[in-house]
């Protein structure tokens, strides 16, 4: 067995000071600014998406109130680049959607919040973005759970919850994108869209006599080896779309199978997870699969504090990547992943230098790459397994290895694809 693997068809730095300079200006020079012409362009642009009800964030900035009540918060946050979230190191490789901010952004909402934050004229203010559904993407076609909530004991080791839905589609449905909404986001760890076209997962449900929707496995499988995935959830992921001309396929009689991992609260919980599905409107030309790369065969030894984990990947095919989400848990430094071609250039994918576990994006190309056959994927993946990580769930530190517990460990590099010919 190759020693790497490839599991394949599976388918937010330093603080800014009061006198740094800024297009000709200082942060001082900015103590007039008010939340009505420059600070609430770039909140409903990019905090308020997700600081809404419903969403991930954890409070509200629909409005000069909202930010009012948080400036201090907000101020702090931007400027240690914790906020908006995105990890990818500026400059190596290039993405769409970056939700970065600038340096002179940043500085307008530090001396907004030292002026006491201020609104100005109201009636110059944009108005507040309007969201007609909780879904990123808008009112999906079709929107799938479990037939019932599913109940989690208190205490225990992670469940893997596998939810079977069953479709009766009498030809291939071709789906651009997929969202997850966690019906409990205390326990909902990830969740992952399988398919299965022989039924085994129903066999798998028909057997269980627990009297609750589904059926458990171990270890991360679902019990069988799935015929692909339409992609997944983790803390902090947003929804992909497929490009024009692509998505995933749904085949007829192909069941999907959500899988939910709950990582258990110290209370009894349940949860109903719901998957929205959003079809192709137009011509599918080419397949979008998932590559996921990973090196399950590593150690992390209790007290190192940068341990690296490689992971490479030869491509057998003329390829196009469309975009790449690392993956690690709790103990994940940093992680850089680049493609070699075959005459030896370095392409650069994605890069991360403070992983942030509840911050997990996918990276969508600025331009789809081409990758042609005889090219190697590579990634590095560094762990801190010290007791100077303050993520690290074991206390003294202990040797770790890739398992699917949030207190295991993961080294994973997930590429969305298509093959350039048939």
């Amino acid at each position: 067995m190759n020693k790497w693997v490839l599991l394949s068809g599976l388918c937010a730095a330093g603080a800014l000071t009061a006198g740094m300079t800024m297009g000709g200006g200082s942060a001082r020079d900015l103590a007039g600014v008010a939340f009505a012409d420059k600070i609430a362009p770039i909140v409903y642009e990019k905090c308020t998406p997700c600081h809404r009800p419903g969403q991930v964030a954890p409070f509200s900035l629909m409005n000069y109130e909202d930010a009012k009540r948080r400036s201090g918060t907000i101020a702090r946050v931007v400027e240690k680049r914790f906020m908006p979230p995105w990890k990818a190191v500026s400059g190596y490789g290039s993405f769409k959607h970056e939700n970065r901010l600038t340096d002179e952004q940043v500085a307008l909402f530090k001396a907004w919040h030292e002026a006491g934050a201020p609104r100005g004229e109201p009636s110059t203010e944009p108005k507040p973005p309007v969201f007609s559904t909780e879904w990123a993407l808008g009112q999906p076609d079709l929107i799938v759970s479990a037939d019932k909530e599913f109940k989690l004991g208190a205490e225990g080791e992670d469940v893997y919850r596998n939810f079977v839905i069953k479709t009766d589609y009498k030809e291939s449905k071709w789906i651009r994108a997929i969202d997850v909404a966690p019906g409990n986001r205390k326990i909902v760890h990830h969740v992952i869209a399988f398919l299965d076209s022989g039924g085994r997962a129903l066999n798998l449900e028909k057997s269980t006599k627990d009297g609750q929707p589904g059926y458990s496995t171990s270890g991360g499988g679902v019990g069988f080896l799935p015929d692909g995935a339409l992609g997944g959830w983790a803390p902090g992921l947003q929804p992909f779309e497929t490009p024009k001309g692509t998505a995933f396929e749904l085949k007829p009689g192909t069941t999907i199978v959500l899988q939910v991992h709950y990582h258990k609260s110290g209370k009894e919980e349940t949860d109903k997870t719901k998957l929205a599905i959003y079809l192709a409107k137009e011509k599918v030309e080419k397949e979008m699969r998932l590559a996921w790369i990973a090196n399950p065969f590593f150690r992390l030894k209790a007290g190192n504090a940068s341990q690296s984990v490689n992971m490479a990947y030869t491509v057998q095919a003329d390829v196009t990547a469309y975009g790449a989400m690392p993956h690690m848990h709790l103990l994940g430094k940093s992680m850089k992943a680049w493609v070699e071609l075959p005459d030896g250039k370095e392409v650069p994918l994605v890069a991360i230098d403070q992983w942030d576990f509840n911050w997990q994006l996918t990276y969508e190309f600025a331009k789809p790459l081409k990758i042609p056959a005889g090219s190697t994927v590579r990634a590095t993946a560094v762990y801190d397994n010290s007791a100077n990580n303050p993520n690290n769930p074991n206390k003294p530190p202990k040797d770790v290895r890739w398992g699917e517990q949030t207190t295991d460990e993961m080294a994973l590099l997930i590429v969305s694809f298509t093959r350039d010919t048939n």
